[in-house]
């Protein structure tokens, strides 16, 4: 086999940071004589680090440099093509037990699990370098806070982990000598990148992960999807709190009074753009700010939810980024970014289709081979992507290390739906809220491999990433907002969906930021609405649409609800719980009862 991540050798001072705590030493050796690694090398999170390990990843080709003009400080790389995207299908829960990893997830038995993959590791870091990279999720003063270490033979890992982690000896000082305290064990080692090798199996009563077989982003940074969210949402059941794939962000009005709101979309449906929204000239004096674009963890304390944002970057996809659509994710990665599978100019600056300006004559694309515009492949892959440090970001919200988070007022839901679902409504209560997120749908993108524009059910958009039963998640989140005493109102968005001519009906990206004002608005309870049979939705004249070019047809279709469509949903609705076998609370199911007897009248 072909040596794809040969050793590197640090000088003195660099690489030999080990911690005190015996159990992460034990464990550390335990993985050095499965794997059998030529050298170890313990991360510390130093400026001096990264920049050894940025030279030696030039060296051997796993970073390109970029023009230090155009893009200073940053870097492409190119994965496989054969691992460009997230892998649901070797994505694997392993409890004892396969109704406690519940219908949604692949399911493997744990012990046989432990010993297929010892036998992949057996030997895999032969002539290689053994990373160990102790990194923190969250704010150091949160409660909620977990310290992770994660073993790499991948210099992309580390050089990604530094950005989107609080990473190296703010880890070994939150975890302490402490041998019994609790932190998250994370293996992964490229091997060979065979897809048939391929496997990232979470075991969440052991808090471990491993991860081989993949160099791609979402099946490596073993903190992100996989702890923040598989094994965060187990802990956060076990221990009463709740890890969701949602953004925060805050919204300030001109008067100084602000909100914070949590909303989860699925990957690629606009999440990374709606957290560093930019108000529109029409709302001058209001001001929207980024806590998190991807993964919020929430606790509730004074009879509110206090959300944190875990994560200390973003891994935001690429292609449709632009000045236009989200000004400030341009800014962020403006310099001090890795790119992953975009196209090389030839002037050393990175490009991706919808990106601002002329395509380039000519530029070496995500495959490394010569592109032009003429060529049928694109440029850049569609799932491509930037690792930035969320610091680059222009609308950093300043409460973003707080420990104690910052207080929810609405939680919103949307997914990529082209009919049916209107522009927004407003949940009438909690439950009615936990229905919406229940049996919330997208139509699929690149973001994960498989077939794209397919309608699917996508529950809070964690299918993916819940790491226990789904049933037991959805109980989860009505025990929970029987616990709040001023819970969060809750919302459904829908930014695409589309008239009979196909195109888009709501020109989205700033312009969403006149259905956040309605959401602020129904928060402050001075936003009116109808009632409807789904929900409270917003009436002619209580969405603020001065100086947005849009007819009044285009409206009543966004706000519009068709009661064939509706039927049609709530059928999907009944088919999607009994998909689930049995396990859906009688709370949900009372839900689409009431809501099927409203299209029945």
């Amino acid at each position: 086999m072909k040596n794809i991540a040969t050793a590197i050798f640090a000088p003195n001072g660099i690489g030999d940071t080990a911690p005190d705590n015996q159990a992460v030493l034990d464990w550390v050796r335990d993985v050095t004589k499965l794997a059998q690694p030529e050298n170890i090398f313990w991360c510390d999170g130093s400026e001096r680090e990264n920049e050894f390990l940025i030279a030696e990843s030039l060296k051997q080709n796993v970073l390109i440099k970029l023009n230090e003009k155009k893009v200073p400080r940053s870097y492409l790389h190119r994965s496989n093509p054969n691992d460009v995207a997230r892998v649901e299908q070797f994505t694997f829960i392993c409890t004892p037990t396969k109704e406690e990893a519940g219908p949604t997830s692949n399911w493997s038995e744990p012990a046989e699990t432990y010993s297929k993959l010892h036998g992949l590791l057996k030997g895999a870091m032969r002539g290689r370098t053994m990373f160990v990279v102790p990194y923190v999720m969250g704010p150091s003063g949160s409660p909620l806070t977990k310290v992770g270490f994660e073993i790499t033979d991948s210099k992309y890992v580390v050089l990604s982990m530094r950005i989107m982690t609080r990473m190296g000896k703010i880890a070994l000082k939150r975890l302490g000598d402490d041998p019994k305290a609790e932190w998250n064990r994370g293996v992964h080692s490229l091997l060979d990148v065979d897809p048939a090798r391929r496997l990232i199996c979470h075991f969440p009563q052991d808090n471990t992960i491993i991860s081989v077989g993949s160099g791609y982003g979402g099946n490596v940074l073993l903190s992100k999807k996989c702890l923040a969210l598989r094994i965060g949402s187990y802990l956060a059941r076990k221990q009463g709190w709740m890890a969701e794939h949602m953004l925060i962000l805050g919204v300030e009005s001109p008067e100084g009074k602000k909100h914070y709101v949590a909303a989860a979309f699925p990957s690629a449906c606009g999440k990374t753009n709606f957290a560093m929204l930019i108000p529109p000239k029409h709302f001058a004096g209001w001001k929207v700010t980024t806590v998190g674009d991807d993964i919020a963890w929430m606790e509730i304390r004074d009879g509110r939810l206090f959300a944190v944002n875990p994560e200390n970057g973003y891994f935001g996809v690429v292609p449709g980024t632009s000045y236009k659509s989200n000004p400030n994710a341009m800014k962020s990665i403006e310099h001090d970014t890795l790119y992953t599978n975009v196209a090389l100019t030839d002037d050393g600056d990175v490009w991706w289709e919808g990106k601002n300006g002329t395509p380039p004559k000519h530029a070496i694309d995500w495959r490394g081979n010569d592109w032009t515009p003429d060529s049928k492949e694109k440029a850049a892959h569609p799932n491509s992507r930037f690792a930035t440090p969320m610091r680059n970001n222009p609308a950093l919200d300043v409460e973003v290390e707080k420990g104690e988070g910052v207080p929810i007022s609405a939680i919103i839901f949307g997914g990529r739906r082209s009919d049916t679902v209107p522009l927004v409504y407003q949940a009438f209560d909690w439950n009615q809220g936990v229905y919406l997120g229940a049996t919330m749908a997208s139509e699929t993108t690149a973001a994960a491999t498989g077939a794209v524009g397919q309608v699917r059910r996508d529950p809070m958009a964690m299918l993916p990433f819940c790491g226990y039963n789904i049933g037991d998640y959805f109980r989860h989140w009505l025990k929970v907002g029987k616990r709040i005493a001023d819970p969060p109102l809750i919302f459904n968005v829908n930014w695409f969906r589309k008239g009979t001519d196909g195109k888009f009906l709501w020109p989205g990206f700033g312009e969403n930021m006149r259905v956040l004002k309605w959401i602020i608005d129904r928060c402050e309870e001075t936003g009116g609405a109808i009632k409807s049979p789904i929900g409270w939705l917003p009436g002619p004249h209580d969405l603020d649409l001065a100086e947005l070019k849009i007819d009044h047809k285009c409206v009543a279709d966004l706000l519009g609800i068709d009661h064939g469509e509706w039927q049609t949903e709530i059928a999907a609705h009944e088919k999607f719980f009994e998909s689930l076998g049995g396990i859906v609370p009688r709370e949900l199911q009372k839900q689409r009862e009431n809501l099927a007897t409203q299209f029945a009248e």
